[in-house]
């Protein structure tokens, strides 16, 4: 009686067919969550579209040379950003946080005309200063012939060896990645404080982009503050 009714139980039934092999239900054609199987859920993935830039960069890739080889530890990240028509570079990792302009409260018998007072950001009181002003940056020259500038300002966050300080930016292109190989020498007719924090030149998108080093602009925002 006991084997009878295991025989002709479902469960029994179903791990009997094809020889103990799973059934014509596998895991493949289980519909999914919403009707659909997985196999039809893996053939969206795959058919969807293209993030963008994404068949540029594989074409380029496979454009190399084969004798041209990639020396990693060469590669390095900036985040670009604008400041009136110049465009520059600082280290990725010195940014600590990219967020919206936000009220700046003037601080009393202060030193330097670069510090503009202190902002809020997410509850920490941060020192802001005027970055054009210590690089001797003009914001209002106006732009080169045919190029339109559109003011998306924002507050850029860096760390620096007394804590945290920020400055505002007319706008924030991202994180770039380079060879090193590749930086330019500084030109002669850049200013003097900007030459002492811009080290080397980055070709990008028709544009020179003035490289910052980490160390120098930190002690030249510190100096600042002091």
């Amino acid at each position: 009686m006991s084997a009878t009714a295991d025989v002709n139980t479902p469960h029994a039934t179903s791990s009997l067919d094809n020889g103990g092999q799973p059934g014509p239900e596998t895991e493949t054609s289980r519909p999914g969550r919403n009707g659909a199987s997985h196999a039809q859920i893996a053939r969206r993935l795959l058919d969807r579209p293209l993030p963008p830039g994404y068949r540029e960069e594989w074409t380029r890739l496979f454009a190399r040379p084969a004798s041209e080889e990639v020396d990693h530890d060469a590669l390095t990240s900036v985040l670009i950003f604008r400041l009136g028509t110049e465009w520059l570079g600082l280290p990725a990792a010195s940014c600590q946080e990219i967020a919206e302009p936000r009220p700046i409260h003037s601080l009393p018998h202060r030193r330097s005309g670069a510090v503009r007072g202190i902002v809020n950001v997410r509850g920490e009181l941060l020192v802001c200063v005027s970055l054009s002003e210590l690089l001797g940056i003009d914001t209002e020259a106006a732009p080169r012939a045919g190029e339109r500038i559109t003011a998306f300002r924002r507050l850029v966050v860096i760390g620096t060896a007394g804590g945290r300080s920020a400055f505002e930016v007319d706008e924030v292109h991202g994180l770039h990645t380079f060879d090193r190989h590749g930086l330019g020498a500084v030109p002669a007719t850049i200013g003097r404080a900007a030459a002492s924090v811009v080290t080397s030149v980055l070709p990008w998108n028709d544009r020179a982009v003035g490289c910052l080093d980490e160390t120098r602009l930190t002690e030249l925002i510190d100096r600042s503050i002091a």
